[in-house]
């Protein structure tokens, strides 16, 4: 029996890799060594991208760059929400130091960032200029945007001109709207409602300007409001292609080739919800398997999905940790044992499904 074990984090409890090991460990024990079990951790594009890649056999290469707030000069205690001030250049500091490392060819992961300021972090890194209407630079952060004026992108990297940068991202949002960046994804920054407002319409006015700097407006482009608009700059001023995160890092770790003659498949993630139905990874994974007829399971710590919605993905079952253990907190606290267990129910029903099959 060859199985193919891909998930994704546990956010809070456990990274993509150990719940891997954890769901392997159980089936191994129930299975025996004749199994051959293959572990391909899976991300969408945001939080454990790169460990995904580092996982397929990528390098990790360490580079320093500002946090959210250290641009404006406010570290903070660790963990502290500053929706209105967090910005993106840090981000903006690791692209410029691939590009200096001399990459051509740029996969950028954009998702669970702590900022909402339309990707001008990551231009102003780049060496764009971020201008008022007296034509001074900017302060940083999405609010700082309502002051905005002018983007001169005259000073920006040589190397982007020969480079090919992709975006992925699990985030079909615009970057402004009802659906935009501020409204859906402010508040789990923490920001307030009059935040949120302030925050919307700094977007509006950004996306006006860089509209005018760049002579078409991509702010309405799914996927523009990933990371607090970080996939607006790109798109708009890097010229970035998107595409669905779970797509590119299938196709980094080899996922078809490790299809090949395989009798099942186990996702998952931390919460298998409807969020999940609109690109997550567990989804990716379960619809790339059924391209080749290979059937899926998922592992979940909870699951609110029915069984019509998991039928739709390609998920012919869920095995959530919250039926072994109820109290969320013993369960993610205890979520490599869980997974474990549940690794051994997986191998039994499997079993039992081969043995009566006609």
């Amino acid at each position: 029996m060859r199985i193919v074990i891909a998930p994704d984090k546990f956010k809070g409890s456990l990274p993509a890799a150990q719940v891997a090991a954890a769901v392997a460990a159980g089936l191994r024990a129930a299975l025996g060594p004749a199994a051959e079990l293959v572990t391909i951790p899976v991300a969408d594009g945001g939080e454990g991208t790169v460990d995904a890649a580092v996982a397929a056999g990528f390098e990790r290469v360490p580079v320093t760059a500002a946090g959210a707030l250290a641009p404006a000069g406010a570290l903070g205690p660790a963990g502290a929400l500053a929706p209105a001030g967090a910005s993106s250049f840090g981000a903006g500091e690791v692209l410029r130091a691939a590009l200096e490392a001399g990459a051509r060819r740029i996969i950028f992961g954009v998702g669970g960032s702590a900022s909402t300021d339309g990707g001008a972090g990551v231009l102003q890194a780049l060496g764009a200029r971020v201008l008022d209407t007296r034509g001074e630079p900017v302060g940083f952060g999405g609010a700082a945007l309502r002051d905005v004026a002018l983007l001169d992108l005259s000073g920006l990297h040589p190397a982007l001109r020969s480079c090919s940068l992709t975006l992925a991202t699990d985030v079909s949002s615009p970057l402004t709207g009802p659906d935009g960046a501020a409204e859906v994804y402010g508040p789990q920054k923490g920001a307030t409602p009059a935040q949120v407002r302030e925050l919307a319409a700094a977007l509006r006015r950004w996306a006006a300007v860089v509209a005018a700097a760049v002579g078409a407006d991509h702010s309405a482009a799914p996927g523009s409001g990933a990371a607090g608009g970080v996939g607006f700059a790109a798109r708009a001023v890097l010229g970035a292609e998107s595409r669905p995160g779970i797509e590119l890092v299938l196709g980094l770790a080899g996922f078809d080739a490790a299809l090949a003659g395989a009798d099942l498949v186990i996702t998952g993630e931390g919460s298998l919800d409807t969020q999940s139905l609109a690109g997550k990874a567990p989804v990716g994974v379960a619809r790339a398997a059924a391209r080749l007829g290979v059937p899926v399971v998922a592992v979940a710590g909870r699951s609110t999905l029915t069984a019509g919605q998991l039928a739709a993905t390609g998920i012919a079952a869920v095995y959530p940790l919250s039926d072994l253990e109820p109290d969320p907190e013993r369960s993610r606290a205890e979520a490599g044992p869980l997974l474990r267990r549940t690794g051994q129910m997986i191998a039994r029903d499997r079993l039992a499904k081969v043995v009566t099959r006609p």
